[in-house]
Parts: C-alpha cells; structure tokens; sequence
C-alpha cells in the first residue's frame, strides 16, 4: 500500500469515528417531563444519519427517523423517551441493540407567567424547579401598587386549577418558608393591584392612595399622606361609599374639628371610597360630579392640580 492510499484510508476511518460520535448539544438543560413543543437532541451511537433534533408534537409524540409509527412522549422523562426509541429502533429490524441518548434543547411545555402589579410582567420556560420568590425576581419585584396578597395558579393534571392565596407580607417581610412555593412550569402568578382610596377637596395634596395591608386606610392616615388640611377646609368632611351591590351610593359625614381634636374615633376607609373635604363656602358636592373630577384628573398631566382647585 503506498504512503497516499494509507494517508487516505486514515483519513476516512478519522471521520467515520467522528461521525459515529455526534457532538453533545451545549444547551442540555435539566431533566424533566417533557411535554408539546419541547426541543430535543437524538443522538444513535455509531449511526450519524439517524442523529437530529426532534421537536414533540402538539399531542405529545415525536417522528423518530426510519420509524413509520410515532412515538408517545408526553409526560416521560428523558431516560424513559431513549428506551421507547430504542426499541422502535429494535422492533423495526432497524438496529440491534442500538445506544441512544436524548437531551433536552428547549422547554416550552413549562411556561410560568408573572403578572399584573410587577415591575416587569413576564412569561418564561421553567428550566428547572425555582421558588416563587425565584420568579418574582425575574418579573423584577413588586411595583409600588401592589396589593396584599398574590394568587398561583397552576393546573391540576388537567382537572381544573388550583388557586392558593399568599400574603405578600408574609413571604417577603417574615420571610415564611411554607408561603415559598417551588414552581415547575405551568403556573400563573398574579399580583393584584392594592385597593385605592381617593382624597379630593383642601388638601395640600389631592391624589390616590394604596390601602396597603389589611390594617388599611383610615381618615386620619389620608389627611396626613394628604399633607394637611388647607386653612379654607371644612370642618365637615364627607365619604363617598358605594354599596356592595353596586347599585347605590352612601355619603357619610364626618366631623373633621371633633377628629382632629381627638373626641371621636378614627374612621376606616375602604378600597374605592372618597374622602372629600370641602371648603367653608361649599359644603357638599355630588357623587356624580366627583367621579367626573376624578375621572378627567386621572387623564391629565396635572390632574392633581384639577382635583385640588375642583373643590373650590
């Protein structure tokens, strides 16, 4: 054999090896159940034309190559998807013993969505198990409106959803690891936005304010977030409630010199209401008329400066 046909018969038996050894896909991710639309590698030992990438279909099999009928996939975990290929492989007459490996490329069965009063509302794939506050991270926290507690959902194995109620206070400020949820994909995180209590009327600062936590909002905690009382206030304020049912409308007088005088008892606020105080020459404004004031405050650049000089 001369020194040519040698050096060529080494090159060809180089890169029959290094075919038969497919290189390992560098986004391999934890093992999980797979599910719809995942992104997996298949890799045959020694056998580089059946070697690809293979995405699971919408029902949950894939197409193996040289194999007529598909594979069911949905809900197993890698290890489990290299043993049904194999013996595809060996039911078909195909291959003998075949060395499969299976490796996970993509999720996108596991899709974890954060949303409503978070700095960044998001929906990732869920590459592993993470903790709640692991995904409350990446929605990059609670935006300043965020109400008391958070609701998870996730989907309970097709039969519905279940919905677990947790107290933001105690996952974050006591720090409670039971309120901690591990998450695997599939769930839904939804921070609702805190109720409002609106201020109108002679204050130094008109606005909307976030009923917090369940001790709430009382008139007293209002007027100081409020800065004050103008020197034109009343000394009758007014709340502006509307019934449970929606229907109607209550308006509750308040002695403002016996409460900041500390003769009566403070009186709560609810989410929704109106505290309006007006100024000596005007006693009383309709709840139709306010809500206007508010509305059109609410679209303006400097709806705090309407609200304020509305009242007057």
């Amino acid at each position: 054999m001369t020194l040519t046909k040698l050096a060529a018969c080494c090159l060809y038996v180089s890169l029959g090896l290094a075919q038969s050894r497919p290189e390992p896909v560098t986004g391999n991710l934890p093992a999980q159940p797979l599910g719809p639309s995942d992104l997996l590698a298949l890799s045959v030992y020694n056998s580089p034309e059946l070697s690809r990438l293979i995405r699971i279909s919408a029902e949950g099999d894939i197409q193996v190559p040289m194999v007529k009928a598909r594979v069911p996939v949905n809900g197993l975990m890698p290890a489990e998807v290299e043993k049904k290929i194999a013996a595809a492989f060996t039911s078909t007459g195909l291959l003998v013993d075949p060395a499969v490996t299976v490796t996970i490329v993509e999720y996108f069965s596991r899709p974890i969505s954060v949303m409503g009063a978070v700095r960044k509302p998001l929906t990732f794939q869920a590459n592993g198990p993470l903790k709640l506050l692991d995904a409350l991270s990446r929605a990059e926290g609670l935006s300043a409106t965020s109400g008391p507690d958070l609701l998870v959902t996730r989907k309970d194995n097709g039969q519905g959803e279940l919905i677990k109620r947790i107290s933001i206070r105690g996952l974050i400020d006591l720090a409670d690891p039971e309120l901690n949820l591990t998450l695997t994909g599939g769930e839904e995180v939804r921070v609702p936005e805190a109720g409002k209590v609106f201020v109108v009327g002679n204050v130094r600062k008109p606005g909307t304010f976030a009923v917090q936590d369940n001790s709430g909002l009382t008139v007293l905690k209002a007027l100081a977030m409020s800065e004050g009382l103008l020197p034109f206030a009343s000394k009758q304020a007014f709340i502006y409630r509307r019934e449970a049912s929606g229907s109607g409308k209550n308006e509750i007088p308040i002695e403002l010199k016996r409460l900041l005088d500390r003769k009566t008892a403070d009186i709560a606020l609810e989410a929704n209401d109106i505290l309006y105080i007006p100024d000596n020459t005007r006693k009383r404004i309709s709840m139709t008329t306010l809500e206007r004031i508010i509305s059109f405050g609410s679209t303006t650049a400097s709806g705090l400066l309407i609200w304020g000089a509305a009242a007057r």
